[in-house]
């Protein structure tokens, strides 16, 4: 390893080290600010959401900008044992791929640029964002693209596991908290009457049975399910949170259509069924052959990276569903996203910051 690739593996493993759950990421968005700050970028705030913003100053001032971010959220409470193992060829720790790493980039980027003296002449914005995870609905993005509007050179999102995968395109998700509620009563004595848990598991049946297109690819998951109060109890409520995605809007929209229909039909005399929307990720995308998607392919290449055009559920989300440019990159190769055993390679991040820093260097260029 580089001494710079090294020095990006250590700042993951810091940032990894403080806990950050989805709107609980203040500490770990205070660490970053103290960071952009000692590293003498221009313009470092922080917004009310906890965003936190640096800019890297090009050479002309007109030229439009470009938006590098990583979030800063994971998927673990704050009370999760955050141990690191170290490992020959990689790292195992929960978020350290997702998002830690991707986090230590903006600096891994910055790093190289000032390694190899590059003169931008566009300015960078880094935004290390919150709220990317599970129920964050991407709302620190859509802050982020809020505040730079669109005219803009594009966005470049940077996810710690990505490596070797360009994504241009946005899947569309939709996710609802649906409960039920019943009288309740004894398992023996009020038997015949309805129980919330019972509804709910009826009702997830229905929803599961509901067939599926293979293309385009169209998923749904019961992610949690729970409710009753004990073992001979007719539960009074009962709950789940269903996750809904699509590569087409479209299709999208007739599962939701569906969904919706049986719900309302779940209602009955004593039995009252209730959905919440609870996340809603918009689609978009832009064409594999646009600039921004064949630089990204270009500065991976070069490094001699065989390079997968792909499709997600990223912060690119918001910029893509507003016709703004925007792919997402990665740093390096690993697993269990999301599982106390995440784990990263460790190998890969010099290339991984090298194509990234590439791109950004030429992105725009000759463009005002």
């Amino acid at each position: 390893m580089t001494d710079l690739s090294t020095q990006v593996l250590n700042l993951a493993i810091q940032i990894q080290q403080i806990p950050a759950p989805t709107f609980a990421e203040g500490p770990r968005g205070e660490f970053v600010h103290a960071l952009f700050i000692k590293e003498k970028l221009k313009d470092v705030s922080m917004d009310s959401l906890g965003n936190v913003f640096a800019r890297l100053p090009g050479k002309q001032k007109n030229a439009k900008i470009l938006i590098v971010s990583a979030h800063l959220d994971t998927v673990f409470p704050a009370s999760s044992n955050l141990q690191i193992k170290k490992e020959a060829d990689r790292i195992v720790a929960p978020g350290i791929g997702d998002n830690s790493l991707g986090v230590a980039a903006l600096f891994g980027i910055l790093w190289s640029l000032r390694e190899r003296k590059s003169e931008l002449k566009h300015d960078v914005w880094f935004a290390a964002n919150v709220g990317e995870e599970g129920l964050g609905d991407l709302r620190g993005m859509r802050a982020v693209v809020e505040r730079f509007g669109k005219g803009v050179l594009g966005y470049l999102v940077l996810e710690g596991l990505a490596f070797g995968n360009v994504y241009h395109r946005a899947i569309g998700v939709k996710r609802y908290r649906i409960t039920a509620k019943t009288a309740g009563g004894h398992s023996w004595s009020d038997y015949g009457q309805p129980s919330a848990v019972h509804e709910i598991a009826s009702l997830v049946t229905k929803l599961t049975a509901i067939q599926l297109p293979h293309e385009p690819r169209t998923t749904m998951n019961v992610g949690t399910i729970g409710g009753g109060t004990g073992v001979n109890v007719l539960a009074s409520e009962a709950g789940c949170e269903l996750d809904l995605r699509s590569e087409d809007p479209n299709t999208l929209d007739r599962l939701v259509q569906q969904v919706e229909e049986v719900i309302v039909n779940a209602s009955r005399s004593g039995v009252k069924i209730m959905a919440e929307v609870i996340g809603e990720r918009p689609a978009g995308g832009i064409s594999a052959e646009h600039e921004l998607v064949q630089l990204a392919v270009k500065c991976s290449q070069e490094l001699g990276l065989d390079v997968t055009l792909t499709t997600g559920s990223t912060d690119a989300n918001i910029p893509l569903s507003q016709h703004i440019p925007a792919v997402v990159m990665g740093i390096t190769t690993g697993g269990g996203a999301h599982t106390m055993h995440e784990y990263i390679h460790i190998h890969p991040i010099e290339q991984g910051i090298e194509s990234l820093a590439r791109f950004v260097e030429l992105a725009g260029a000759g463009k005002k």
